[in-house]
């Protein structure tokens, strides 16, 4: 019987970190690994399947994907953020502003239970249901009923 992607994808959870890291070998001549979590390495070997049978990206369609980034990717483009002073830098700073959370203005989205969830960041709190919250916290026990970390229910 022929194995399909599909299952060679879905076998690859049952193979064992040490055996993952063989594979991911194999498939990216012979380049270690980066890492030893059983998840990651699961998605980058289905993604290198995925790429030897249908393709990669084209150099076009890659170039323009980095363009986007750069244009529209407020977290990891410091390029767009807001200039901000040394002196608010030092501010903010001293405020403990956590450094997982987006900049101010972004949204963050969540899907619980059927139902999306989305939390404005402020500058000093959150924005859920047009009430101010100072943590994401709070927002988390709301929706759940239940302690929640926020960044953990948030995966920030």
């Amino acid at each position: 019987m022929k194995e399909t992607l599909e299952t060679k994808i879905a076998d690859l959870k049952k193979k064992t970190i040490p055996k993952l890291q063989k594979k991911y070998e194999e498939l990216f001549n012979g380049q270690k690994a980066t890492s030893d979590n059983k998840i990651y390495l699961i998605r980058r070997i289905a993604y290198g399947l995925q790429e030897l049978k249908y393709g990669s990206l084209s150099q076009k369609a890659e170039n323009r994907l980095r363009e986007l980034i750069k244009l529209y990717d407020p977290v990891n483009n410091k390029s767009i953020r807001p200039k901000i002073s040394l002196e608010t830098q030092a501010r903010k700073k001293s405020l403990g502003r956590d450094r997982r959370l987006p900049i101010p203005g972004s949204v963050i989205i969540k899907k619980y239970k059927g139902k999306n969830i989305q939390v404005k960041v402020l500058d000093n709190g959150f924005e859920y249901n047009g009430k101010i919250y100072k943590h994401l916290t709070t927002i988390a026990e709301e929706i759940t009923g239940v302690h929640w970390n926020g960044y953990n229910f948030f995966n920030l």
